[in-house]
């Protein structure tokens, strides 16, 4: 499946050799405000000492090349042109300018986020009446994605794991492959790829949905095969919070998402206190693992709170 990434890389770098170049006070009326005349064009002013600017624009450079031909980067040497960046007031750098029909429309200084970066392309794009192309690996993962959502979680694996080979710590692939072997019946070694995330991205929350699905499914293997047994339970002692619990568990594992809510809901409405709400927290972990925007999610949520302000 590397053809799926590597091919679209190799294409897009080609146009990327066009993207990007460095100019001069000689040549700026050429390289920026003539092509601003049809694209925008984003200037990023640095200098060989600045720290900053070491940080920003490599990033800036790939959310440029990303947007495949939306807008376009000049970078400026301030060292060698001082007095353009005297003419512009720039004190300090990086200072980041966007030029479009042969005017300044936008500028920020100092180094900033990739997502900030997108942002501020994608804004440019806009502008410009377009829109900014996806990358190969934003195609590449909505194609993983497709092929998870089918239940073809072979080719989906696949394909996350092109991906992670580009970028390692692409926090969306992660997640997938996390998925793809819950999907899979691989729990163990679903625990073990998610161990490998960075600490200060767990919060994510395409990681915390998948941690969700991971925590749920070795709940549910663990209570695989007593299905019948803890509803025997339940159906014998309707306050059995913790036979109702395990049988949540277990329907949601194999499936029956709608009858695993509806047991920790009527677990709720008995005693909702029970064993430091443990039914109300399974619950949140399962709109985790569903999704904020999941339909179940949100008919659960009225529910829930229909129980909780009743």
């Amino acid at each position: 499946m590397d053809n799926l990434i590597g091919a679209s890389s190799d294409l897009a770098g080609a146009a990327a050799a066009d993207l990007v170049k460095d100019s001069s006070q000689q040549t700026f009326k050429a390289d920026v405000i003539d092509v601003s005349m049809q694209v925008p064009v984003i200037v990023d002013f640095w200098a060989p000492w600045c720290g900053p600017c070491k940080q920003l624009g490599p990033v800036l450079e790939k959310v440029v090349k990303e947007a495949r031909g939306a807008v376009r980067m000049v970078k400026i040497n301030v060292d060698e042109n001082q007095q353009l960046a005297g003419q512009l007031r720039i004190q300090s750098i990086p200072a980041v300018f966007a030029f479009f029909q042969g005017r300044p429309v936008d500028a920020f200084q100092g180094a900033q986020p990739e997502g900030q970066l997108k942002a501020f392309v994608g804004r440019l794009a806009k502008l410009a009446g377009g829109e900014a192309g996806p990358s190969p690996i934003e195609e590449a993962l909505e194609h993983a994605e497709e092929a998870h959502a089918a239940g073809d979680h072979a080719t989906a694996t696949e394909v996350f794991g092109q991906i992670l080979e580009h970028e390692p710590e692409n926090l969306k692939a992660i997640s997938g492959m996390v998925r793809c072997l819950i999907a899979l019946g691989e729990l163990e070694q679903a625990a073990e790829f998610l161990g490998h995330t960075p600490k200060d991205k767990l919060g994510d929350p395409a990681i915390a949905a998948a941690k969700a699905q991971l925590d749920v499914a070795q709940a549910g293997q663990k209570a695989a095969g007593q299905s019948d047994a803890l509803r025997a339970r339940v159906d014998a002692n309707p306050k059995d919070h913790e036979a109702r619990i395990e049988l949540a568990q277990a329907l949601f594992a194999t499936g029956d998402k709608e009858g695993a809510v509806d047991q920790l809901l009527e677990s709720i409405r008995i005693n909702r206190a029970h064993n430091e709400e443990a039914a109300r927290k399974q619950l949140v972990t399962f709109f985790e693992a569903l999704g904020p925007m999941d339909p179940l999610t949100l008919s659960a949520r009225r529910r829930l709170s229909s129980l909780l302000f009743s």
